[in-house]
C-alpha cells in the first residue's frame, strides 16, 4: 500500500519520531513522509510510534491508498526531498 504520514509531535519527541519514520518511509517535508509500505510494516511503525508519542498532545495522520498511481501529487514551490524512481 502507499501511504502519506503526517505528524504533529512535541519538540522533545520529534527527533525520535523523525528517525523512526525514516526507517520505513521517504522524508518529503518537515513532518511529512510518503512511500510504499506493507500492512505489517505499517503496523510495526505505528506500534513503535505509540511508545514515543504523548497521545494527549501529539498526533499522527495516515492517508492510505492501494497504489501511488491513484494519488495525484502537485508541488508548488521548492520540493524539499525529490524522490527519483530510477529503474
Amino acid at each position: 500500500m502507499y501511504v502519506i504520514l503526517v505528524y504533529d509531535i512535541g519538540e522533545k519527541r520529534v527527533t525520535k519520531i523523525l528517525k523512526l519514520c525514516r526507517q520505513y518511509l521517504n522524508w518529503i517535508q518537515n513532518s511529512v513522509f510518503e512511500g510504499e509500505i506493507t500492512p505489517v510494516k505499517l503496523k510495526e511503525l505505528l506500534a513503535k510510534a505509540k511508545l514515543i508519542i504523548d497521545a494527549e498532545t501529539d498526533s499522527i495522520l495516515i492517508f492510505k491508498s492501494r497504489e501511488e498511481k491513484w494519488l495525484e501529487k502537485e508541488v508548488i514551490g521548492a520540493e524539499k526531498n525529490k524522490l527519483d524512481n530510477i529503474l
